[in-house]
């Protein structure tokens, strides 16, 4: 079980991905404290961090020197790749990842993300310049390739293990595939067989059971969950129980519940401030109800409710009010 990246060790291969707007701060402490192997911040880009473009420095308070943090950085160009790299090492990172996996339009149409696929030869350069740059581990994260008649990524997995990178994460679908149809975890093993590194297994990854498929199928040596961990920071902690026999998260029921959802609401506050974190709250909330089983009524008061500490208060009700079966 485990692996190692550059000088650390990644004990337990389940990874929390990036995911923009959610894996903030504030969540993935919360999934740190459930327990995983690594969590990585959302994306920054790189050329709107070194000009401070608002809201890009909040993002950069990742708590990089946490010690199983990763910090994900983007970019189309070397030279602000390199500095955004040197940046992120000063406030104490202790590993970087490249995106080269993002499908969103507003990033490929900068020629970002997985738009780099189709550049392989740049996309390299920006790579050798990353890992020149910083003394830490540098990971890769893309997709299979940008469409099904460019499936590049093991060669260009071969070739970032060559620049220095120690570790590539793979979603298993291509870029012009988005999130649509099913993840083909056993493509991924071509990369697998293709370079010596650790390679990790993601997209459609949600629980033990998907976890256990995606690592038959690809021979990955661990895996990397998102959308599963959503409204259950302690999924990644399930999987790693189911797959690898460490301790069993305590997962919250009832007023335990209802106290660590007030925590990361609280969290979320100190973290934004109080009106924007009223609002990028809602959709963990939201996803905390779904999953309780909130009455439809109560989840749109919470909702729509302003008032924080209104929140606060109808937060203990929601995580118990369940919807009444017909």
């Amino acid at each position: 079980m485990g692996f190692d990246l550059g000088d650390r060790r990644i004990t337990v291969p389940v990874l929390l991905a990036p995911l923009a707007g959610i894996t903030d701060l504030p969540f993935r402490s919360l999934v740190s404290r459930f327990g995983a192997g690594l969590v990585v911040s959302e994306m920054i880009a790189s050329g709107e961090f070194l000009t401070a473009r608002p809201g890009t420095r909040e993002k950069a308070e990742l708590g990089a020197q946490i010690e199983n943090t990763s910090v994900q950085i983007a970019g189309r160009e070397p030279g602000p790749m390199a500095e955004a790299a040197r940046m992120v090492a000063d406030m104490g990172a202790r590993v970087i990842d490249i995106n080269m996996g993002c499908p969103a339009k507003k990033v490929t149409g900068g020629w970002s993300g997985s738009a780099l696929m189709r550049a392989p030869d740049h996309a390299l350069r920006l790579i050798e310049a990353v890992v020149a740059a910083v003394d830490l581990p540098v990971t890769l994260k893309t997709r299979l390739g940008w469409d099904d008649d460019c499936l590049n990524a093991p060669d260009l997995a071969r070739r970032a293990e060559g620049a220095g990178v120690r570790m590539v994460v793979i979603h298993g679908r291509t870029r012009c595939q988005f999130y649509k149809g099913a993840a083909d975890w056993a493509a991924i093993r071509k990369v697998r067989d293709a370079v010596q590194v650790p390679v990790i297994a993601n997209g459609d990854v949600v629980d033990a059971t998907s976890a256990r498929r995606a690592l038959a199928q690809s021979g990955a040596a661990g895996v990397m969950i998102g959308r599963g961990a959503q409204g259950a920071p302690w999924r990644l902690a399930e999987v790693a129980h189911a797959l690898y026999g460490t301790p069993a998260p305590q997962v919250p029921t009832g007023r335990a519940l209802a106290d660590m959802v007030a925590g990361h609401y609280e969290a979320m506050l100190g973290f934004y401030g109080q009106t924007l974190g009223n609002r990028v709250a809602r959709k963990h909330l939201g996803w905390y109800m779904d999953a309780a089983g909130t009455a439809p009524g109560l989840r749109q008061r919470l909702l729509t409710e302003r008032d924080t500490g209104q929140v606060l208060r109808l937060i203990p009700e929601a995580m118990t009010a369940q919807t009444v079966a017909a």
